[in-house]
């Protein structure tokens, strides 16, 4: 009995530590899951946190700037290849004018000749002063050649009265020449008085050069003779009838040297090689009317008006300008007249003495014929 009571305390015993590690193991299970729940739950709060930080660490966005839109002489820049371009820009009372690409070291091209009622224009200067004073020496056309600072240049325009250019009284000498020679005694033959003595020509080129001449261009002595361009008394045209050798050998040289713009009149069905320096213009002595008609004078007076209009286009296609013609032997009418309109041909020019004037007949330009013997001092008296 003893025994059996003892017994079942020992079973008591072991059955109450039994039910306490049960209860110890559950506990610490408890507990375990209660970490694991707590480290559950609290695991997204940090990514949180860390992003709350970095939000507010952020910098903020910065806007794309607008590009600032290009000048239009940055635009006509832009689209040129030519790393010798330049951008022309005109400015000056009353201009409203595109810039135009020029090419640096190359005589301008093209310039606009502005026309306002009631104003005459006066041309293009270096500044507005030069353009208000219209100092001459300042004043830019298609005889200089152009420089520019960054691919850019501003040229401002200079107007005067049409009382002012009427005091002017302005009579524009073109000079026409012919054949040149090395003897200072001449050539001894049927065209003598053709040929000037190359020292001659070149102290006479000299004289133009040093004393400053304003050298118009042909588009230029149009607007002149319409009334709608002041040109300076001191001003001068130059020219050569045939693009002879000897002009091509000893003259041209010397204009393209003292940088003085002369037109060389070519008989394209004689000649068809290119200007022999940048400041030779080359213009239209006709293609093949250059020699006598059924009347032993030119063809020029001989043919129809369709017939020359043919052949001044010829040779404009050869040449790549028209303008100007210079009339074979001098000799003209007014069918010859209508054959230069006709293919589209402002000016022609003579060989009757005289200065052109506002008014003067455009398809009968006067010139200054240089003959053999004239010196400089000849020169001074017919142009001063």
């Amino acid at each position: 009995m003893n025994t059996t009571r003892a017994e079942h305390r020992r079973r008591a015993a072991r059955r109450t530590r039994r039910r306490r590690t049960i209860s110890a193991v559950i506990a610490v299970a408890l507990i375990g899951a209660g970490v694991v729940a707590i480290a559950l739950t609290r695991t997204p709060e940090a990514p949180l946190v860390a992003d709350d930080t970095s939000v507010s660490a952020a910098p903020t966005e910065t806007p794309t700037p607008t590009a600032t839109p290009l000048t239009p002489a940055q635009a006509l820049l832009a689209g040129s290849t030519d790393p010798h371009a330049c951008a022309v820009s005109f400015a000056g009372d009353g201009i409203a004018l595109d810039p135009q690409l020029q090419t640096q070291g190359a005589r301008y091209q093209n310039l606009p000749i502005p026309r306002a009622d009631g104003r005459v224009f006066a041309g293009w200067y270096d500044d507005a002063t030069a353009a208000s004073a219209m100092t001459q020496t300042a004043r830019l056309n298609g005889a200089d050649l152009v420089a520019c600072i960054d691919r850019q240049r501003t040229l401002h325009a200079g107007w005067t009265t049409p009382e002012a250019n009427a005091a002017e009284a302005a009579g524009i000498p073109i000079l026409m020449y012919h054949q040149f020679t090395r003897n200072p005694n001449g050539e001894d033959n049927w065209l003598r008085l053709n040929y000037t003595y190359v020292g001659d020509f070149d102290a006479q080129m000299a004289h133009i050069q040093q004393s400053a001449f304003y050298l118009p261009t042909w588009d230029e002595l149009s607007a002149f003779i319409d009334g709608k361009l002041f040109l300076p008394k001191h001003s001068v045209v130059i020219t050569d009838d045939d693009a002879d050798s000897t002009w091509l050998e000893m003259a041209a040289p010397i204009v393209g040297d003292r940088k003085l713009l002369t037109t060389s009149f070519v008989i394209t069905s004689a000649r068809t090689e290119g200007t022999p320096n940048p400041f030779v213009l080359q213009r239209s002595h006709t293609h093949d009317m250059h020699r006598a008609g059924a009347n032993g004078k030119g063809r020029m007076v001989n043919e129809d008006a369709d017939t020359i209009a043919a052949d001044l286009e010829r040779s404009a296609q050869i040449l790549g300008a028209k303008e100007v013609v210079a009339y074979p032997f001098g000799h003209y009418n007014d069918t010859t007249k209508e054959g230069l309109r006709r293919a589209g041909f402002e000016l022609g020019r003579t060989i009757e003495h005289g200065y052109v004037r506002v008014g003067t007949d455009k398809l009968a330009l006067p010139v200054i014929r240089v003959n053999y013997g004239m010196t400089v001092d000849d020169l001074k008296k017919e142009i001063g």
